[in-house]
């Protein structure tokens, strides 16, 4: 019998400075029996970064086709691909093939060796992002991961402040492209 997926709810409160985005969003994300809190976590971290009307949480882990999360447009034409760990390069040139913009958030401690690897194969995709989320930052993010959730998030001058009650993360991604 195949383990089920883990629903998590979150009521995120986004203020990011940066982009003049103010919205509350009440998510119910899935977690893959594979996945871990810090990558939930991580996934939440991405929403709440680029934070749309049309910004939607995908099947994941579960269908090979599909990013963590993307934004569509009216007419269903993918507007934002965001994956979150560290993808094959195929997988990038082929998002980056099929939406307008890809953007990819490494969380691990391998993730410098994986961009050594990959950086050389994607150099010539033009509507790609690679962000670094430092190893230390993401486990920090993992301690505020609960199967109900109340989070604000604060994004200043590239800082994002996570925090849930008394807990409170302070998180700067590094752009490596």
């Amino acid at each position: 019998m195949a383990l089920k997926s883990t629903i998590y709810k979150a009521d995120l409160n986004i203020a990011d400075m940066d982009r003049n985005y103010y919205a509350e969003h009440n998510l119910t994300v899935a977690r893959h029996p594979s996945e871990t809190d810090e990558r939930l976590m991580v996934r939440l971290l991405a929403f709440a970064c680029h934070a749309s009307e049309y910004l939607v949480f995908t099947k994941g882990l579960s269908d090979v086709d599909e990013p963590d999360l993307w934004a569509k447009d009216l007419t269903g034409a993918l507007q934002m691909w965001i994956e979150v760990g560290q993808p094959d390069e195929k997988r990038i040139l082929k998002a980056c093939g099929r939406s307008e913009q890809v953007l990819v958030l490494c969380y691990a401690t391998t993730s410098h060796i994986w961009w050594q690897q990959t950086e050389s194969k994607v150099a010539r995709a033009q509507n790609l992002q690679v962000w670094n989320l430092p190893a230390a930052s993401s486990a920090e993010l993992t301690k505020l991961a609960q199967r109900n959730m109340q989070l604000q998030c604060t994004i200043q001058d590239g800082v994002i402040w996570f925090s849930s009650g008394e807990e409170s993360v302070q998180l700067s991604l590094e752009r490596w492209k």
